[in-house]
């Protein structure tokens, strides 16, 4: 913990997505502290002298070996929040987006298309439900992150022996089935669009090789088709990876549903993606609050992401000074 008052206190775990971010701040001559939850003591009095907190812990975690960053990552911020820190995407983002089922309540709560979802810990209870999602259905984590232990699934008995290994439950031992959704990836995609401060900053079309791992940083997927360093998918890609292509005809509507997410969410920087089914829905499916920049999407719209998260955070400093 920083010991000496500074202007801005970022909280990380994977330090490679947030290079691009610490050059831009390094040189705009930014006065900040990178904390990293991997390595964390806090007192119980303890507090992180700096006029704004940007919290950029992931779900993901675990996937590195690093499962016990989120756990600490959040009980900072709830002790940082109680004592009146201010924090940009705190507490409750971060319970938001660690938590999928969650986020299917609150979605179907406001109106919003999301995949009809049932969260589980007992699959023997599980299969008295299971035909009001039906098969084929999507298994996945409650606590995700890149892709992993993603699975398509055809019936209770494949869920049985996927489930089969205790540490399959990992990391908050709830798994999710959710409506399975058809969708073309090479025609449409899936389209992710970025938040910063409640706006859009820019929207892309995602298509999938296949695979599940669509993290949109270059570290995961690089531009060059080379195998990057997330967690792996749970299916093999089928050729050189997802392909990331600017959107910049998203429609007025689903960047409105985007922006009353991230209110309700309380998402101040957020990615929220969604899908269009072959019967015309407009499907939300996933929220992230670590959002994760692709820098050559915003190059090709005429900006660099990551100076617009700077003058952001830049503003916020400005404000609590």
């Amino acid at each position: 913990m920083p010991t000496q008052p500074v202007d801005l206190a970022i909280l990380f775990e994977h330090p490679e997505w947030q290079k691009p971010l610490f050059e831009v701040l390094d040189a705009r001559g930014v006065d900040y502290v990178a904390i990293d939850l991997k390595r964390g003591v806090v007192g119980g009095t303890d507090a992180i002298p700096a006029k704004v907190i940007f919290n950029q812990a992931s779900p993901s975690a675990y996937l590195r070996g690093n499962t016990r960053a989120v756990p600490f990552g959040l009980t900072l911020l709830e002790g940082l929040e109680a004592d009146g820190a201010n924090v940009i995407n705190g507490a409750p983002a971060f319970r938001f987006e660690l938590n999928k089922a969650v986020q299917a309540r609150l979605l179907s709560r406001l109106g919003i298309d999301y995949p009809r979802t049932l969260a589980f810990n007992d699959v023997d209870g599980l299969e008295m439900r299971a035909e009001e999602i039906g098969f084929p259905a999507m298994l996945k984590p409650n606590q995700g992150g890149s892709g992993a232990r993603m699975h398509v699934v055809n019936d209770i008995a494949e869920i049985r022996d996927l489930l089969s290994d205790d540490a399959t439950w990992a990391p908050d031992h709830v798994m999710l089935l959710q409506e399975y959704l058809p969708h073309d990836s090479d025609v449409d995609g899936i389209v992710r669009m970025e938040f910063v401060g409640g706006e859009l900053l820019y929207a892309m079309r995602v298509h999938s090789d296949g695979g599940f791992n669509l993290c949109p940083s270059e570290t995961c997927n690089p531009e060059d088709g080379s195998e990057g360093v997330c967690a792996l998918p749970s299916a093999p890609p089928v050729s050189a990876g997802p392909r990331f292509v600017p959107f910049a005809d998203v429609p007025a509507e689903a960047v409105a549903v985007g922006k009353q997410i991230c209110a309700a969410g309380k998402l101040d920087v957020a990615g929220i993606e969604y899908l269009e089914t072959g019967d015309g829905r407009r499907v939300f499916y996933d929220v992230n609050a670590n959002s994760n920049l692709r820098r050559p999407i915003g190059l090709a719209m005429g900006f660099d992401p990551f100076e617009r998260v700077a003058d952001f955070l830049q503003a916020k400093i400005a404000e609590a000074s």
